[in-house]
């Protein structure tokens, strides 16, 4: 179900939203409020909206996306309420604001918020330099960027500066499989003197001085960082060097990896591309602060570029 309300308040739209419960007798089930920022003339929109509805099915959610528009404008605020099947399993609430009210955002979702339910705010298409001082991150207690949405966004070395508890990038999620296969080739190799790590892949691609940072931290050595030529996934070459010899994580083609350990065959390993929602949906399983990640953008420090 899609009601539109043109230039209303957030009075009427939280009063629709209790109509549309009663009459259809829907349960509040809402495990969050998740405040969403986009900017008027985004093309990817539909796509957003379309992430937002297959992540809530395993994150049912008040989700409340602020589309902003022209600050010198005429003071306006323009709703569209979807409910049942086009929601998914949230109920989303698109209000698109000009004028006076794109400089106040924390007060237009305040009266919205669901009570005593955590707020996650999340920049599907940007990644500003310190979120938790933005006028959505000061209200939550997780903010999600997306340092490759697309728009105009900070540098990963910017989001380091700027990092406060709660923070994450779902750069970070997308290499969440890669962390595993990694960390699993290790285990097969215990009780050896880890020396150093080199790392190739993707010139100038986050992802991969993400994945160094969080490899320097983790093992507390400096990683070298070169690049390399990819044809899918960003990392190619991982290669971690102990004294008993060394291990080698290889991307082989878009969908698999080749793990060498000493001693031991070399297998393949599946690993697929994940989607938005399914890294979405990752950030959302743990609200509080993902200090895993916070130890890797300083371990940013400890990459040497090659």
């Amino acid at each position: 179900m899609i009601i539109d309300l043109p230039n209303t308040d957030t009075k009427a739209i939280e009063k629709s939203l209790a109509g549309v419960r009663e009459s259809h007798s829907l349960a509040s089930g809402r495990v969050l409020t998740l405040l969403v920022a986009v900017e008027e003339g985004s093309v990817r929109i539909d796509d957003t909206l379309a992430t937002l509805r297959a992540a809530s099915a395993e994150h049912p959610a008040r989700v409340l996306v602020l589309v902003t528009g022209d600050p010198d404008g005429e003071t306006r605020l323009d709703a569209k309420l979807m409910v049942t099947s086009d929601a998914g399993a949230s109920e989303v609430v698109l209000m698109r604001l000009h004028g006076e009210l794109t400089r106040h955002l924390g007060a237009i979702v305040t009266p919205l918020l669901l009570p005593d339910t955590p707020v996650v705010a999340c920049w599907p298409e940007t990644a500003p330099d310190a979120p938790a001082s933005k006028q959505l991150g000061t209200i939550a207690q997780r903010r999600i960027t997306n340092l490759l949405g697309g728009g105009p966004a900070a540098s990963l070395a910017d989001l380091a500066e700027g990092y406060e508890p709660g923070d994450s990038d779902v750069l970070w999620s997308r290499i969440t499989p890669w962390r595993g296969i990694l960390a699993s080739a290790l285990d097969r190799f215990p009780g050896h003197t880890i020396t150093g790590a080199e790392m190739a892949g993707a010139a100038g691609n986050p992802s991969v001085e993400l994945a160094a940072g969080w490899l320097a931290s983790s093992l507390n050595i400096e990683v070298t960082r070169c690049d390399a030529e990819v044809s899918g996934f960003p990392i190619k070459h991982t290669v971690i060097h102990t004294d008993g010899g060394d291990i080698e994580v290889v991307a082989q083609g878009n969908f698999t990896v080749r793990i060498s350990v000493p001693g031991l065959a070399d297998s393949l390993v599946a690993m697929g591309e994940r989607t938005d929602a399914e890294c979405l949906a990752e950030e959302l399983r743990h609200l509080g602060p993902d200090n895993t990640y916070g130890a890797a953008l300083q371990g940013l420090k400890k990459v040497r570029h090659a």
